[in-house]
């Protein structure tokens, strides 16, 4: 299995292309773009076509965008055109709800269907980024005799975010690789062996090296939405047993999840982050020899 360990960089746009160009310079795997409407950070799919279009061999992701709120027709034509610009670079990744509460509003589903509404955009969105016409009648989604362009040669990989026992299951039955935040490496191995038991039950294998985390390295302390991020979803727990303090402590954390079984991960930092250009030379310096071949 293949260590790869990229970057998600909430960069402010007029910053954006010195943090793409030197990603592409120091060889880093990944650039991955949160989902973060408030705020000066770019857009994701806006990002990615920027990215893409300025670099010939970084790879490029949403970790995570939001599924539930936006027409799965019009995300398959997103990432078809994006993997037709950049083949075998586009890394799409969804998730349920967007991480800051606040945010929710913008992606206007009603909290009960929620869940059932992710779930048949997945299957749409499968359906468009796998053949070259679909017909689909769903409760929530009806499309007659639709194609989205030119499809890639290989189906583009879809990574669902997620941890409770619904989205382990919903990854299993519709998703190509899982990236999952603020879990232990033990939590993760568990819940690695759950989705590929919820694959097999639909018939499916997920990869064996298609399971990764999204981890917050604390270089400069701990911001206070973080904190506050960890104190709403796992509110029991220690801080330190998601987010390393130092690097050291992140290469003794990524060695846990690899025994585990868990090699892909998405890097950022912690707190009131240092330079992007000082962030990303230590990274590249302390990470990217972790990673194998």
């Amino acid at each position: 299995m293949k260590v790869r360990i990229g970057i998600s960089a909430a960069t402010r746009a007029d910053r954006f292309a010195e943090t793409v160009d030197l990603a592409e310079a120091l060889g880093i795997d990944s650039l991955w773009l949160s989902e973060l409407v408030l705020g000066s950070s770019v857009e994701p799919v806006v990002g990615m076509g920027y990215a893409l279009a300025r670099t010939e061999r970084l790879k490029v992701g949403t970790g995570v965008a939001i599924l539930p709120g936006r027409h799965p027709v019009l995300v398959a034509k997103q990432l078809v055109s994006l993997a037709a610009l950049a083949p075998r670079r586009v890394l799409p990744a969804f998730g349920l709800l967007p991480a800051r509460p606040q945010e929710r509003a913008f992606f206007p589903v009603p909290g009960e269907s929620r869940g059932a509404v992710f779930d048949e955009s997945m299957e749409v969105l499968r359906l468009l980024l796998r053949q070259e016409r679909v017909t689909f009648k769903g409760e929530f989604h009806t499309i007659e005799d639709v194609g989205v362009g030119p499809l890639p040669a290989r189906p583009l990989d879809i990574w669902l975010g997620g941890s409770g026992p619904r989205a382990l299951r919903r990854v299993g039955r519709f998703g190509d690789g899982w990236l999952a935040s603020f879990v232990t490496p033990e939590e993760a191995g568990a819940a690695r062996a759950s989705i590929q038991a919820h694959a097999a039950e639909a018939a499916r294998e997920i990869e064996e090296d298609h399971f990764g985390v999204s981890l917050a390295i604390a270089t400069a302390g701990v911001s206070d939405d973080l904190a506050a991020a960890v104190r709403r979803r796992r509110p029991d727990a220690d801080l330190a047993a998601f987010v390393p303090d130092g690097w050291q402590a992140a290469r003794d954390l990524i060695e846990r999840y690899v025994a585990q079984g868990i090699t892909k991960f998405v890097v950022r930092p912690a707190g009131p982050a240092p330079a992007m250009e000082e962030f990303l030379h230590d990274f590249a310096r302390e990470l990217k020899p972790m990673e194998t071949t």
